[in-house]
């Protein structure tokens, strides 16, 4: 019921928001017809599963507000040991999920992008989740697992339309060495051109695919159903601002944007009393952010785009909203306006999670109503 309301309000003024939609950088098509532009993605529910109800918790009903909210797109992670067991069995209760929601986007107009979001080989967090060391790109059998789980997938959604699913290969790739994921990303992207020459593929950057590393990311020339995507949450101390999984939990002092994100005394006294690894974490709160700070720490990754002549999606960015709401919806509006001003797709993190569309309502972080003035900051009203 509260979705219902939400949305004879909301979509009243859709139309205006939808006539931002950028022109002179807007990006080219690519040949598959796979066109994105605003998405969000649906974490907690076959990826980093948190134990809600599958059933409830994310239904036909969320793709219908999505569609009718004026996204176009869902980015739907999926995680290794949700959909096969420890001994490489296919979970199909699992799976069943997977082929639901492709149906249901299909029946939305919305158009769907599988991410392979972790392996067991493979967490993009694990320098701070204390899980088991990272062996994707150590270890040449964890390897061929890895690729062996993309021929499964290409094999089980192969008949999908080319205009309406893709695939991501990996999520936040942590390789130590670039030329490692490089690799990984072109054997990847070879196995499922054996059988679908016409899929667009997303590929991102090594180290959580940040823009900064886009320099060195490198793709098969010549192929022009590639979608690059980068992932943003700058400034860190902002955005994740009490995150309970960050080691910028530490600092529970006054946050700001724009601006510089903590006091300058502040940051004085984590970096006298903490370890240099923690310290690290803390950068981005030396530089004062706003429009133009966003805009150039996404330049390289918006350069090597154009050099590439393919797409660029931002698939991944959001701010807690443990930080003041002024300045929350003040990042987000900001935010999406550098990526609408450059022509690039996004998706924001997430739908229903921490960072999600949802007002909150003590612990549960989807029962509110949806987030009016999120979403209005979201499309750009």
């Amino acid at each position: 019921m509260k979705i219902r309301l939400f949305l004879r309000c909301f979509c009243l003024a859709l139309p205006l928001a939808l006539t931002a939609a950028p022109t002179e950088s807007a990006p080219p098509l690519n040949p598959s017809g796979f066109r994105i532009h605003r998405g969000t993605n649906l974490s907690h529910w076959l990826s980093q599963y948190a134990g809600a109800p599958r059933d409830r918790f994310i239904t036909e009903d969320d793709f219908r507000f999505i569609a009718r909210t004026g996204f176009d797109h869902v980015r739907l992670p999926v995680d290794e040991k949700e959909l096969w067991d420890d001994a490489g069995r296919p979970n199909e209760e699992n799976f069943g999920y997977l082929t639901k929601a492709l149906g249901w986007a299909r029946a939305h107009q919305l158009r769907v992008i599988v991410d392979l979001h972790t392996v067991r080989a493979h967490h993009f967090n694990v320098a701070n989740d204390g899980g088991p060391a990272n062996t994707l790109f150590s270890d040449p059998a964890a390897q061929r697992h890895f690729l062996g789980l993309w021929q499964q997938l290409s094999t089980r959604l192969r008949d999908q339309p080319v205009d309406a699913v893709a695939y991501e290969i990996l999520n936040e790739a942590v390789a130590d060495h670039d030329e490692d994921w490089n690799r990984l990303a072109a054997a990847a992207l070879a196995q499922i051109r054996a059988t679908e020459p016409r899929r667009v593929v997303v590929i991102g950057s090594n180290r959580w695919q940040g823009a900064w590393k886009f320099p060195a990311l490198q793709v098969p020339a010549g192929d022009p159903n590639i979608i690059l995507s980068t992932h943003c949450y700058e400034p860190f101390t902002f955005t994740h601002y009490r995150a309970s999984w960050a080691p910028v939990k530490l600092y529970t002092g006054p946050v700001q944007y724009p601006g510089r994100p903590i006091p300058a005394e502040e940051l004085a006294k984590i970096e006298a009393q903490q370890p240099r690894h923690i310290v690290d974490q803390f950068a981005s709160a030396r530089r004062e952010w706003n429009v133009d700070t966003i805009r150039a720490d996404l330049m390289p990754a918006i350069k090597r785009a154009r050099e590439l002549g393919l797409q660029l999606y931002c698939g991944e960015f959001g701010c807690l909203p443990t930080v003041p709401r002024a300045d929350r919806l003040r990042y987000y509006r900001d935010f999406v306006g550098v990526l609408e001003s450059e022509g690039m797709a996004w998706a924001n993190w997430d739908y229903k999670g921490n960072f999600g569309l949802f007002q909150r309502k003590g612990t549960d972080k989807s029962s509110g109503a949806p987030d009016a003035e999120l979403l209005a900051a979201l499309f750009q009203q």
